[in-house]
């Protein structure tokens, strides 16, 4: 379904404790997900709290799906900032998908902040029976009981 790993994400992790004192509490991209099979699809949720869902950007290439959005600054310029926690700017996840799933039938949608994509599994991957063939059946046989 959807590949638990990915090689950057402790190289990701290093570097945002480095450039932010260690003491972070942020998520690692800005994204945070949560992944779940339903049925025969599977569906990504994705917290977006005032990200505008137009600034939103889904790709696929392969088998890698690339969530970008991007949330601006909610203050004018010259306004004095006491405190700065919410992360704001252009945000990316990428997320590495199975060969199992049908890439070419993503679909999206943003509710109350969250965007939850659905990716169907794809026929070749979905269960199928197979019919078994008796001792001196033929493979002419078999595809004939089936039609």
């Amino acid at each position: 379904m959807l590949m638990r790993f990915d090689p950057f994400r402790e190289i990701d992790r290093l570097s945002q404790n480095l450039w932010n004192g260690g003491g972070s509490t942020r998520p690692l991209a800005g994204l945070p997900i949560d992944a779940y099979r339903v049925g025969e699809e599977l569906r990504i949720d994705l917290d977006v709290p005032g990200v505008d869902p137009s600034s939103v950007e889904l790709t696929v290439e392969k088998n890698v799906l690339t969530i970008t959005a991007e949330r601006p600054r909610t203050w004018a310029e010259g306004t004095e900032v006491l405190v700065n926690e919410r992360p704001q700017g252009r945000f990316t996840r990428q997320l590495f998908l199975g060969d199992n799933l049908d890439t070419e039938a993503v679909s999206a949608a943003s509710e109350h902040g969250v965007l939850t994509i659905s990716i169907p599994v794809a026929e070749r991957a979905k269960a199928r029976r197979v019919e078994i063939a008796g001792v001196g059946a033929t493979p002419e046989m078999v595809e004939a009981t089936a039609s």
